[in-house]
């Protein structure tokens, strides 16, 4: 959804290819040869090269445009904030998003409970990092890091964390979803996983 989100903001052409991790395609030896860690996303560019990592592929999309600072302070903000994204928001909320719509929850209460407070203290602080009425994450500019942030916050609810609970977050996922171009394309969970579990 990241990647997805900043192609489209920035108006590039893409193609875009699905992998049933359910089906275990992203094992693969053709997968592992995209990415090593066999996981998702992965951005095949023309020349054939691969970038798997969304923040990666973040940084890389935005090199030189409005998404990505030219300062060298500014920019380490933005990666300051991708990389909590990753250590807080996506380590909880994503984890236990998943345990949640795999119906695992209950069989792992103890673990999910725990990634659920964790990641009300993740929102916590994205919502400390968002006081002072700054529109977006890192300040005035919408940036990379707002679209990474945005992914797994905006259904944390989903989890069993509603951010909108947590002070400033709403508004700013309101105005991140007003940015020209944005569009929230989440496909609903997959049936089979539901079954899955």
């Amino acid at each position: 959804m990241k990647a997805r989100i900043a192609l489209r903001q920035l108006e590039l052409p893409y193609e875009r290819m699905t992998v049933d991790l359910f089906a275990r395609e992203t094992r693969t030896p053709e997968h592992m040869a995209r990415n090593p860690d066999g996981r998702v996303p992965v951005l095949e560019l023309d020349s054939g090269a691969m970038i798997p990592e969304s923040g990666a592929i973040l940084l890389y999309l935005a090199e030189g445009t409005a998404l990505l600072p030219g300062d060298r302070l500014e920019r380490a903000r933005v990666h300051q904030w991708l990389f909590f994204e990753q250590n807080q928001i996506e380590s909880s909320l994503a984890v236990a998003r998943f345990l949640v719509l795999t119906g695992r929850a209950e069989k792992y209460r103890d673990v999910t409970q725990s990634l659920v407070a964790r990641g009300h203290g993740a929102l916590s602080s994205l919502a400390r990092g968002l006081a002072d009425d700054r529109p977006f994450i890192c300040g005035d500019a919408y940036t990379v890091a707002d679209i990474a942030l945005y992914a797994y916050v905006h259904c944390a609810h989903e989890a069993g964390a509603d951010a909108r609970e947590h002070g400033t977050i709403g508004a700013w996922l309101d105005r991140v979803e007003a940015t020209p171009g944005f569009e929230n394309d989440l496909a609903p969970f997959p049936p089979h996983a539901m079954a899955a579990s």
